[in-house]
């Protein structure tokens, strides 16, 4: 699959003129590959604002090149949901309409695409989205989906329609299949954090979750649930990155990720839950705007950006080289 990637990113960057080019394209080690945000704010890189319609094209077949079908239609979502809340913000007399623009998306490559170590980026509001690749290997992380409004409210276009429902309805099918001991040890606070804990910080501290319930400890039935909840995170990246990403999981130990929910299980309330792995997290919140606005997040423990593939290509490369 990185082949694609490659293929794709070399016909986004051949598109662009030199202006163009010089805004979307960057060295591999320039600091701005490890920066992480989802906020509403310009990113280094080359925005869909700044594209003329056939390089927007190729821009998007990049950002379908590292995700999966699934993932793709929820980044996709995330982009349009802009228009939606710049009219519920302009309705509601709030200033910060203006800034919510779908074309409000920057694309950044860093490196040659195809050689030893090369990744992209895409990101704006709610969306980041980390692929870095080394010797034709693909990491995923860090990555972010959120959604505002998570369900379109009545009187805007596509009421009604939810944006990462999934992540939401798995969470909750989980907490609520478990028995009342098993609930008690899952659901660690009565009230959900207002954000995810990690926030947008270059390194996740998974010091900030708190102990939850034991995926050994899971009846069957949730165990599987966990299972497909992880499985969903992982499966908005293409199999390529999404199945060693898996296998890196399970070699860890299954018996050793956690669970653990905050706030009220029923429907309608602020909500959060978080899965924590010796080499994992995932993370979700959904309180803001009477809980109609979803944060999502993935992150490796150890090797967000790829590090783990670029410290064996290291190791490879100076091995062969002192031969």
């Amino acid at each position: 699959m990185s082949d694609s990637m490659t293929r794709a990113a070399t016909a986004f960057l051949a598109a662009l003129e030199p202006g163009r080019l010089a805004a979307a394209s960057a060295p591999f080690d320039a600091p701005d590959r490890r920066t992480f945000t989802y906020l509403p704010r310009s990113r280094p890189g080359l925005a869909l604002a700044d594209m003329t319609p056939s390089q927007r094209e190729l821009a998007m077949e990049l950002l379908a090149s590292g995700l999966s079908a699934p993932g793709l239609a929820d980044a996709r979502a995330i982009m349009e949901l802009e228009t939606v809340l710049g009219a519920v913000e302009r309705a509601a007399g709030k200033e910060t309409w203006e800034r919510r623009q779908p074309l409000r998306y920057w694309f950044r490559v860093h490196g040659e695409p195809g050689s030893a170590a090369w990744a992209w980026k895409v990101g704006g509001h709610h969306l980041a989205v980390t692929l870095t690749v080394v010797d034709g290997r693909v990491a995923a992380t860090p990555q972010f989906f959120g959604a505002n409004p998570s369900t379109v409210p009545p009187g805007y276009p596509g009421a009604g329609r939810r944006t990462l429902a999934p992540e939401q309805d798995l969470g909750r099918a989980l907490v609520r299949a478990l028995p009342a001991e098993l609930q008690a040890v899952a659901v660690v606070s009565p009230e959900a954090p207002r954000d995810i804990l990690t926030r947008d910080d270059p390194v996740a501290d998974s010091g900030r979750i708190a102990p939850g319930l034991a995926y050994g400890d899971l009846p069957a039935g949730g165990r599987e649930l966990l299972e497909r909840l992880i499985r969903w995170y992982l499966g908005r990246v293409t199999a390529s990155a999404a199945d060693p990403a898996w296998a890196s999981i399970e070699a860890a130990g299954l018996e050793r990720v956690t669970f653990r929910w905050a706030g009220p299980v029923e429907p309608g309330h602020g909500h959060y839950y978080a899965v924590l792995g010796p080499t994992f997290l995932l993370e979700y919140d959904n309180t803001q705007q009477d809980a109609n606005h979803v944060h999502s997040v993935w992150r490796d423990l150890r090797h967000d950006w790829g590090d783990d593939l670029l410290a064996a290509h290291h190791a490879a490369h100076h091995s062969a080289h002192h031969s």
